[in-house]
């Protein structure tokens, strides 16, 4: 059944790289305008670059979702640039790992503030664009499906040693999306999540000599997996190998699109079988 996003706006965070980056491609695909929005200037220019060199609509905002301000400045860029926002994917986020014996309560927070906070605060921004436009529909005898996907993990619904401020992040963000299933579905908004396992990322790379960071709020953190590690964890996977951005942007444009319109509040997982 093909269908078309066409007409639709989109917003997808931390789609400068990687598996945001691969959703808005496949969003814009469809026939969505989409805002990208990444912590980093640089990926979230390519990113829109290359989507309008595939013929898509993009624009472009950086900045820290952890910002309490970002949030509503983002969503209100969106509606200053395209006149609407249909989509909301909550993807931003890394992973900060320790035993809980180290993990500092800075770390914990970390990990609570990009992986559940910001979800919340930008819906939070969106509600009242989405509040007021569904009433308007109802009341024109149109129901107009808007669409929330929230981003979690295995790590969320099964826990992994070394992440309690990671997995407990992606653990709330799936009680926020049951929960504003059903305080949204009033106004026709499905709200879902897609859970992950290994998707080849540059934070689940191969760890070679000092190791690659990444660089958030000043700090630089190290992002990796041992490749023992991620042999052992491809090898119980059913599918054996780990999934690719591509893969995983298919989960989330599903829950995007039309063939998703009597789905909500679920949780599907795109990890090859993988559980921890």
């Amino acid at each position: 059944m093909p269908f078309t996003l066409k007409s639709k706006v989109a917003l997808v965070t931390g789609s400068g790289r990687g598996i945001g980056r691969a959703i808005a491609r496949q969003l814009a695909a469809a026939g969505a305008q989409v805002m990208i929005n990444d912590l980093d200037p640089g990926p979230a220019a390519e990113a829109c670059a290359l989507i309008q060199g595939e013929g898509g609509v993009a624009k472009s905002l950086a900045g820290d979702i952890t910002d309490p301000n970002a949030p509503q400045q983002l969503v209100d860029a969106t509606l200053a640039a395209f006149g609407g926002l249909d989509i909301i994917v909550n993807n931003a986020g890394y992973t900060w790992d320790n035993v809980i014996q180290k993990t500092t309560d800075e770390q914990f927070q970390a990990m609570l503030n990009v992986h559940l906070m910001a979800p919340f605060r930008l819906l939070r921004a969106a509600s009242t664009h989405i509040r007021e436009n569904a009433k308007k529909e109802a009341a024109e005898g149109r129901r107009v499906m808007r669409k929330v996907v929230n981003i979690t993990s295995i790590a969320g619904t099964d826990g992994n040693p070394g992440q309690a401020g990671y997995s407990s992040g992606k653990a709330g963000v799936i009680g926020l999306t049951k929960t504003m299933a059903k305080e949204w579905g009033r106004y026709n908004v499905n709200v879902n999540a897609v859970g992950f396992g290994l998707i080849e990322t540059r934070l689940t790379q191969p760890l070679t000599g000092a190791g690659a960071t990444i660089e958030v709020e000043g700090r630089h953190i190290a992002v990796g997996v041992q490749p023992k590690v991620l042999e052992s964890v491809k090898a119980v996977c059913p599918l054996g190998r780990a999934g690719t951005p591509e893969e995983a942007a298919s989960a989330v444009l599903f829950f995007c699109s039309p063939l998703s319109d009597y789905v909500t509040g679920e949780v599907l997982i795109c990890g090859g079988g993988l559980h921890f």
